[in-house]
């Protein structure tokens, strides 16, 4: 653990989780079976992770930032039978149903002992050990969260087959080295990936929380080779006074790769920079629809790219599927996706699906010449103002290069002439900022690099937006302040 220090040998991983893996079979749980688990980033995670995957089960990862009923509606939608909470999560576990309830690291109201259930079961593992899964939610930034389910395949747990394996191998990690991960584990990146990493060999580093300062002292003291970041994290960074930024020793770094969110150009541009040619990038989404991946010298050369496709070939289509020439965005579709379904909701899984069997989530975007995509935005944000498409990311962009802002969101509000006009919500990095002045200097920021209308018209100024913590923005919950009845 990054700040308080505790460390989980291999062996205590493997002991404990075969021990919690042969107390869920003797509560009757079966393959397909589901376990949700409600958890800050600590050092009994993994133990309960992993677990849950080599037994053949679904295991469900809880955001404890949400609401007490949007948890529960993910715990009953995923059909949760046995739900595992902290016990610093206590307010909002006993709100949560489940066959059965264990708390681990204290005691929760109305729930078992976790380390009371698991004390008398075997170190060994399950003789029929078999491949399990993560049921992943959607972030909910547009709509209500939507669980992602594969079929598993009933076959022994193996590295072999998984494919965050098969991406970390490709980036060069080997057994022995050291991987950063200063997300919460509920996302489905960070826990995918650092499960990844112990099936390498590996040493994980979790980080509590993300603390700029703290991820750098980290590196250093760990000697970390590998990591993975969300854009928001390298403003944070890069916004650390100078000597901060220079006192520590990163030369350990081999592969940094950012991900879930928008990179401005220059933000990126500012970490090559300073942490060398080691900031990669890939996109995709947590279906899985479409993969694709550039290094940083790739970068340099097509900036603004997320990369070539290392899954399968893309296509860029119009609203009525027609494929769309290099350089024009349209609704990015892939091939080659592993198959899933939306839990419950057969209609959306087949809305992500054409005639052809390709797969979209609903991004926009273009290829080069030479296949780099570059992401415009989600569909889903489009603002449409007198007739005019507008996509918020490229304001967005503008405005968290600049170097007085920390966060930024742009969105469409109501206007009675034009249906929508363009808005800002900016975050400071001095709130003493926030005002008329700062409001002129940034928009007139995005007017000498932007065509007018892309521009916000008015700016808001807000101490913290909602932002996920991997890295997404909660556009919905902005939207909810101006359009209180048409975004409910």
């Amino acid at each position: 653990m990054g700040a308080g220090g505790e460390i989980v040998t291999y062996r205590q991983l493997d002991e404990r989780s075969n021990r919690f893996a042969h107390a869920l079979r003797s509560m009757g749980l079966r393959r397909g079976d589901v376990v949700a688990v409600l958890m800050e980033n600590n050092a009994r995670y993994h133990e309960v992770a992993w677990a849950v995957r080599r037994s053949g089960l679904y295991l469900a990862v809880l955001n404890h930032h949400l609401t007490a009923r949007e948890i529960g509606y993910i715990v009953g939608d995923s059909g949760a039978r046995v739900l595992v909470a902290s016990a610093d999560q206590h307010e909002l576990a006993v709100t949560l149903g489940a066959e059965r309830r264990l708390a681990v690291n204290g005691p929760i109201e109305g729930f078992q002992s976790y380390d009371a259930v698991v004390a008398d079961q075997p170190t060994t593992a399950l003789p029929d050990e078999e491949e399990g899964d993560i049921l992943q939610y959607s972030s909910g930034t547009t709509g209500r969260p939507k669980g992602i389910r594969r079929e598993l395949t009933g076959a022994p747990i193996s590295a072999d087959t998984d494919q965050t394996v098969i991406f970390l191998r490709a980036l060069g990690f080997r057994e022995g080295q050291v991987y950063l991960s200063p997300a919460p584990l509920y996302h489905s990146a960070p826990i995918y990936w650092t499960m990844a990493v112990h099936r390498l060999g590996g040493t994980v580093v979790v980080m509590e929380r993300f603390e700029p300062e703290a991820l750098l002292a980290l590196i250093e003291r760990h000697r970390i080779t590998h990591a993975q970041l969300v854009p928001t994290m390298f403003v944070r960074l890069l916004r650390l006074p100078a000597d901060v930024r220079q006192r520590y020793d990163l030369s350990s770094l081999q592969s940094v790769v950012h991900a879930a969110a928008p990179c401005p150009v220059p933000v990126k541009r500012q970490m090559i920079e300073w942490w060398g040619p080691v900031v990669n990038e890939y996109y995709s989404s947590s279906e899985g629809a479409g993969g694709t991946f550039i290094t940083a010298p790739e970068w340099l050369a097509h900036p603004g790219s997320v990369g070539r496709s290392f899954i399968g070939a893309l296509h860029i289509l119009d609203d009525d599927g027609n494929e769309l020439p290099p350089g024009q965005p349209g609704q990015i579709w892939a091939e080659g996706a592993r198959p899933y379904r939306y839990l419950n909701d057969e209609a959306k899984t087949a809305a992500n699906r054409n005639a052809r069997g390709w797969t979209t989530v609903g991004d926009i975007g273009y290829l080069d010449e030479d296949g780099y995509l570059y992401l415009t935005d989600r569909k889903a944000y489009m603002i449409i103002s007198g007739g005019v498409n507008i996509y918020p990311q490229e304001a967005e962009n503008v405005l968290l290069s600049h170097p007085r802002v920390m966060d930024a969101a742009v969105i469409g509000v109501p206007n009675d002439e034009y249906g929508e006009e363009v808005k800002a919500i900016v975050q400071p990095v001095d709130w003493t900022d926030a005002g008329p002045d700062l409001e002129r200097e940034l928009i007139e920021s995005c007017r000498t690099q932007l065509a007018a209308y892309k521009c916000p018209r008015s700016i808001d100024f807000d101490p913290a937006l909602p932002r996920l913590d991997n890295g997404k923005l909660y556009k919905r919950a902005l939207r909810e302040r101006y359009w209180p009845v048409a975004a409910g």
